[in-house]
């Protein structure tokens, strides 16, 4: 099993509803995500700087970040982009982060 970090950015005062929409995750995202061999996946937000840290691992050679041709994927960045920083399709702004230290 992979695990993949990166981050995102929140437009600030935006926490509250960046957590309800997470909560009424669309089924069809879940299902996409888990269908697709993500586990695991928590995402942080660092409250100073608007900063959310995600997390996943990842079973075969995809993750989420492989999932944006997809319409239920699409339909999910255009839900989010008024509460995120994103590039021109939507897409949030994303950067991997290479992992420094594991221990089980």
């Amino acid at each position: 099993m992979r695990r993949e970090a990166f981050k995102m950015f929140l437009n600030p005062g935006q926490k509250e509803e960046y957590k309800r929409r997470h909560k009424n995750l669309f089924p069809e995202l879940r299902a996409l995500l888990h269908e697709s061999g993500v586990r695991n996946y928590s995402i942080y937000l660092d409250e100073d700087t608007d900063t959310l840290y995600a997390y996943q691992e990842l079973e075969g050679d995809g993750g989420s970040q492989d999932l944006g041709a997809t319409e239920i994927c699409q339909r999910w960045w255009a839900y989010m982009a008024d509460i995120m920083k994103c590039n021109p399709d939507n897409s949030p702004v994303s950067i991997p982060l290479p992992e420094m230290f594991h221990m089980d």
